[in-house]
């Protein structure tokens, strides 16, 4: 099922803080990798069978367990709160265990701070307070998986929001950095959609199991990259911020 939580986050006019980061894209132009849409499409299905696979399936069980999760008065203060927050603290640990790189971790941390407080308007809920308690600056592909499951929409719509996102904010960062034809540059995400609807499938399906089963596949030339645009980044001023 897919709602409005999802179809707003997914929108790029979202004020999350997506614009600045462009997925590892700004670097691989930096070194001739991605000149056109041809090579683009390569470096989308890549980041999508990768940083994007992950991505997807970590947003699904954060959404399944976000709408899970049994509200309890609080002991003392008579507010209720969400017995959830030990969920939240081994979703956030084994994201981190599947990111190596810490440029991406922190680029992903950096997002989900980004679009907190945009999200704590739209959608307040104790649940987002359930993730902070495990960390004050939670992943993003956790922050949106509980935004749409808690506003009930279902694990698949947060798969399908997080993997979207993984390509079309490089997709749109090579708009500006190569000038290339949008036209042609959303063709090529389009293109990816039967990829991306094996992705939900899958993610949909780990949702309520172990957390511990859930992908870890590796993408070492783009951790490489993303430690890279770091470096560079302190060097002299990069567009974008990762």
């Amino acid at each position: 099922m897919t709602g409005l939580a999802s179809l707003v986050l997914a929108d790029a006019r979202f004020p999350g803080g997506g614009h600045v980061h462009s997925g590892g894209l700004e670097e691989a132009v930096s070194r001739d990798l991605v000149s056109d849409v041809d090579t683009l499409a390569g470096f989308l299905r890549g980041r999508l069978r990768t940083a994007g696979r992950v991505a997807a399936c970590f947003a699904a069980a954060a959404a399944d367990r976000a709408a899970r999760a049994v509200p309890v008065p609080a002991a003392e203060s008579g507010d209720r709160s969400f017995v959830a927050t030990a969920d939240w603290v081994v979703l956030d640990r084994e994201l981190d265990a599947r990111t190596p790189s810490a440029a991406q971790r922190e680029a992903s941390r950096t997002q989900g701070r980004a679009a907190l407080r945009a999200v704590r308007t739209a959608w307040p809920s104790p649940v987002l307070g359930a993730l902070l308690a495990a960390d004050p600056r939670p992943h993003h592909p956790l922050l949106v998986g509980a935004v749409i499951g808690r506003s009930g929409e279902d694990p698949a719509a947060a798969a399908r929001c997080t993997g979207y996102l993984a390509v079309s904010g490089p997709a749109s960062a090579a708009v500006r950095l190569l000038g290339l034809d949008p036209f042609a540059v959303n063709a090529a995400l389009v293109a990816l959609g039967a990829e991306l609807d094996a992705i939900v499938l899958e993610a949909a399906a780990l949702a309520p199991g172990p957390v511990a089963d859930l992908p870890a596949p590796g993408a070492p030339v783009l951790d490489l990259m993303a430690e890279s645009h770091v470096r560079h980044h302190r060097e002299r001023v990069r567009l974008f911020a990762s």
